[in-house]
């Protein structure tokens, strides 16, 4: 394929944007070459300004369930923005979209706006440490929460108890009341509660890890940090900006039937646009000024182009909720034929699979964390990203990505993809 007007858009845009991008994957670092430019989307297709046309497996990274430009979202945006864009005053559609939203996800009472995941966790980790009256919290290795300074803490060793400094800019103050423990690991949490009685707020995790490709809880993870929580008066947090309103529709609570305490969202929920959220039960939701002490606000927060998209997509899914089956028999079709053409290649590989979630490891191990992700290929990961581009496969430019499906693919797509990756295989 003919990428020749997007690298001239790219070297334009390192004159004025740092790294040419507004965030770092776009850069395709990860896999080299120059990022591709679109110019416009439909359905399952991306249309880049070369002319190319490419199946999408990124969905915006998750939020285009239903796939590009559905029609529901963008009449509910068209209605609402010839009412104007923005007031900084509350608007009816931010209760209608709450409202839905907790009839939809177990265990909440009360959700509150912002404008992205980042902001969502951010507001959540202050939220459990208010509540709580306690500082510390928990992470793990791998999973991202967004780039606020609690969260860029990166893992030494197994037997180091606190984080050190992910960026420059993160304080080492801050690095200390972030403890960390590999991606299901049961026993190094257990042992971190011990070793900080008394002192941890919450927990914080992606129930389906998503940032280190697709990664599954182990039986009993989710279940177990949920019984260690109880026991020692910490909070749990769902980090569920990926999984929210996408794995079910109450998102992975509903599908692994464990409740966290407070639960973030982002994706989906804005369909298309950037919001995110998060919720809890009543008690926690209070602590929030201007009911409680803990203080979070947004000028943007609720803004109604945003709520209208995003109603319009939990409306949908409301609706039709064999859109979840729908989705999980299109990932497991492309699930099998992946395996089918890969094995063929007789390089080592690993699929992981959640539901619309799933992705390919260039490794011989399972890949259950960070550090099990970290061992693929990266190599060959590059020659297997370029080689499906040039198919007119769009894949994520990372190794350590999810691939989101949406529902406008059809299995003609996924034919196609399959195919594609049978035709590549030859040439690793």
């Amino acid at each position: 394929m003919i990428y020749k007007r997007s690298s001239a858009l790219f070297k334009e845009a390192q004159q004025y944007i740092p790294g040419g991008v507004n965030s770092p994957v776009r850069a395709f670092k990860a896999v080299g070459g120059d990022p591709v430019f679109i110019e416009h989307a439909k359905g399952a297709y991306l249309y880049d300004v070369d002319g190319n046309k490419l199946v999408d497996y990124i969905a915006s990274w998750g939020p285009l369930i239903l796939g590009h430009a559905y029609q529901p979202v963008l009449d509910a945006l068209i209605s609402k923005a010839e009412k104007g864009t923005s007031f900084g005053m509350p608007t009816q559609i931010e209760t209608e979209i709450a409202s839905l939203a907790v009839s939809m996800v177990p265990g909440i009472d009360k959700i509150r706006f912002v404008n992205s995941g980042t902001e969502a966790c951010m507001s959540a980790v202050r939220l459990a440490r208010g509540y709580t009256g306690k500082d510390k919290i928990i992470k793990f290795a791998g999973c991202y929460h967004g780039h606020s300074d609690s969260f860029l803490i990166e893992a030494g060793s197994g037997a180091v108890t606190f984080g050190v400094p992910n960026s420059p800019g993160v304080t080492a103050g801050t690095a200390r009341d972030t403890l960390l423990a590999p991606y299901n690991d049961l026993n190094r949490v257990r042992e971190l509660i011990l070793e900080n009685r008394g002192e941890i707020a919450c927990i914080i995790l992606e129930p389906v890890a998503g940032n280190m490709g697709c990664i599954p809880p182990a039986d009993g993870f989710l279940e177990g940090l949920r019984d260690l929580c109880n026991e020692n008066d910490i909070l749990l947090v769902f980090d569920e900006v990926m999984t929210g309103f996408r794995l079910a529709a109450g998102g992975a609570q509903e599908l692994y039937g464990v409740k966290a305490d407070i639960v973030t969202f982002g994706k989906v929920i804005g369909g298309g646009l950037p919001v995110g959220a998060f919720a809890a039960r009543n008690e926690i939701m209070d602590f929030l000024a201007p009911l409680g002490p803990v203080y979070q606000a947004g000028t943007l927060s609720g803004n109604p182009l945003a709520m209208a998209a995003g109603l319009a997509m939990l409306k949908a899914l409301d609706r039709s909720p064999e859109i979840y089956q729908s989705l999980a028999e299109k990932t497991a079709y492309l699930h099998n034929g992946l395996d089918l053409a890969l094995n063929e290649s007789g390089l080592p590989y690993v699929i992981n699979r959640v539901g619309s979630m799933i992705s390919v490891h260039f490794t011989k191990e399972e890949v259950i964390d960070f550090e099990s992700s970290a061992k693929g290929n990266n190599e060959t990961f590059k020659k297997f990203f370029h080689g499906m581009l040039n198919r007119g496969i769009y894949l994520p430019p990372s190794a350590f990505e999810s691939w989101f499906l949406n529902d406008a693919l059809t299995y003609k797509d996924l034919d196609m993809t399959i195919n594609a990756c049978h035709d590549l295989v030859k040439t690793l």
